[in-house]
């Protein structure tokens, strides 16, 4: 006899892991990366938005699975699989991981200096931004964040499509003879990589989803069910593809044509994006897109800020042999640490907030068949029940998946290096 399906209420109280997954992933990839997309080529990347959206949605999907199938985190399925699995994946996170908080924060220090109208150093704002973040994550920790950013999402969500409707409605507003330039070129498949290395995400924030997957379920007395985890998950997943496709189309419509590139400055960039929006919903919206944005990037620099954090402080004493267990102390450390390394970055990026987007997203790109081949063994280990291990045609998809991560990122380390 099956097992009845749990009820709304079951699968509402069983959110959020998912959407954390999605605050972290919608904010640069899609703010900045898709809609660049669609203003420098139009329409003419959905297609690679689209695959990598498909190819990747195992690998995510897989963090989720192993945790509520094993009770524990995907860094100890990782161990494992031998300590230098574990150490790869650990070298991979703390090389991207001041990188890629550099790079979000920029971002929102940029929309803050908008929304405030401050006169400050960027450098200065970011670092005052990564304060309150700290200090968020530090009082409130998980419960704080789950509240914030199921919120956050859900106005953004509404936002972004009907500015996208109302776009569709109005039609394209550039020259429609205007011919982008060449795709696969070095300069276009570089700018490829790029924004298919955070559409959604970069894969290694998988890792970040099973500790939020382990803090959601701690204390509970009934765990959700591996139907109610999936459900979470492919929520979170939804919205992200959702909106990714609605950014491309809006950066497409609003944009492509004109003769006006983003601006490589925060602050510029910042205000161009939200003139895309004010154009299209009218004056009205000014305040409300500026403050909607700068939510948007705040959440995703603070789930960036506790994700990395996280991994860290449970990944380096597994990968030593020393299982601390959810050490406070070495997330606190973490947490200093990536804040004074990033605002350095930042210092050193302060005039090309562009260039270090790309130079983060190529990486995240290139590393990423490494991390889907462990987040596919970690879901077929020994300590893996039968009944959740993925079917026929999720390995196939698995498979596909890692051809397609691999394959893209050698045809452009050919063209960059060798031809």
């Amino acid at each position: 006899m099956s097992k009845p399906r749990p009820g709304l209420q079951d699968m509402l109280n069983a959110v959020g892991p998912g959407i954390l997954f999605a605050g972290a992933a919608i904010g640069v990839s899609h703010l900045v990366q898709a809609t660049r997309a669609g203003a420098a080529y139009g329409f003419d990347l959905l297609w690679a938005v689209v695959l990598v959206l498909i190819f990747k949605y195992p690998f995510f999907q897989f963090a989720h699975r192993y945790t509520n199938a094993t009770g524990e985190s995907l860094l100890e399925g990782y161990q494992r699989q031998g300590r230098l699995a574990l150490a790869a994946f650990i070298f991979v996170v703390a090389v991207s991981s001041f990188i890629t908080l550099a790079a979000v924060t920029i971002v929102t220090a940029g929309l803050a200096v908008s929304l405030f109208g401050l006169s400050l150093p960027l450098p200065l704002v970011s670092l005052l931004v990564l304060l309150l973040m700290g200090g968020i994550l530090l009082v409130g920790r998980y419960r704080l964040l789950d509240r914030l950013m199921k919120t956050m999402v859900l106005v953004l969500g509404l936002l972004v499509l009907v500015a996208v409707a109302l776009a569709f409605r109005h039609g394209p507003v550039g020259d429609p003879t205007y011919f982008h330039p060449d795709i696969f070129s070095t300069a276009g498949l570089t700018f490829l990589l790029a924004l298919m290395g955070w559409m959604p995400a970069p894969l290694e924030i998988g890792a970040w989803s099973s500790l939020w997957v382990l803090e959601k379920n701690k204390g509970q007395k009934k765990p959700p069910t591996m139907f109610q985890a999936m459900v979470d998950y492919n929520l979170g997943y939804a919205t992200t593809a959702i909106l990714a496709l609605a950014f491309v189309s809006f950066g497409a419509l609003v944009m492509y044509g004109t003769g006006t590139d983003f601006s490589p400055r925060a602050v510029r960039f910042s205000a161009q994006l939200v003139e895309m929006f004010t154009s299209t919903l009218g004056a009205w919206s000014h305040w409300v897109i500026t403050v909607v944005a700068f939510i948007t990037m705040f959440s995703t620099t603070l789930t960036v800020l506790d994700g990395y954090s996280r991994t860290l402080s449970v990944g380096i004493p597994l990968a030593v042999g020393r299982s601390l267990g959810r050490s406070r102390f070495l997330y606190n450390l973490f947490l200093f640490l990536l804040m004074v390394l990033s605002v350095l970055i930042i210092v050193f990026f302060v005039t090309n907030m562009k260039a270090l987007i790309d130079v983060v997203t190529v990486l995240a790109f290139l590393t990423a068949p490494l991390v889907a081949i462990l987040n596919f063994r970690a879901v077929q280990g020994e300590n893996m029940p039968n009944e959740h291990r993925p079917g026929i045609g999720m390995k196939v998809l698995s498979w596909a998946g890692i051809i397609f991560l691999a394959g893209f990122g050698l045809v452009w380390l050919v063209m960059r290096w060798v031809l």
